[in-house]
């Protein structure tokens, strides 16, 4: 069954649904960080990305700006205040023909956006479940 990845996506981020990200995420999924050299493979590491992303980025003040997208992949810019710096950055997610999500990247600007951002996603990971 084909899933509407982008309504999925969308409902998850207003509703901060951590859980629905197993049903969205495919189990080879590949997540670029922009504060991790290398691509991070798997659905367990991409969860755990995109959960603490969730509670870092996905705040009163963050909105998507622009969307494009294609048949099987878009990009979202989206910006969002975070300690009283503007955040300005790009989800670029691809996914499959069942509509699981095969790629997610991130991209972000300015520095002083990326290292508060650095500091704040490093924080959430190193917590114990």
């Amino acid at each position: 069954m084909t899933i509407n990845t982008l309504a999925n996506w969308h409902r998850l981020v207003k509703t901060r649904d951590i859980k629905g990200l197993d049903s969205l995420l495919s189990d080879k999924v590949v997540f670029h960080s922009p504060v991790v050299h290398a691509p991070q493979v798997g659905k367990e590491i991409t969860t755990q990305y995109l959960s603490a992303a969730l509670l870092v980025f996905f705040n009163e003040t963050f909105q998507y700006v622009r969307e494009t997208s294609g048949s099987h992949d878009a990009v979202l810019e989206f910006r969002v205040e975070i300690e009283g710096i503007s955040v300005n950055g790009v989800d670029m997610i691809r996914w499959d023909e069942e509509g699981q999500i095969i790629e997610f990247k991130v991209m972000l600007r300015p520095l002083k956006a990326i290292n508060l951002i650095h500091q704040k996603m490093a924080a959430m990971l190193r917590q114990p479940g």
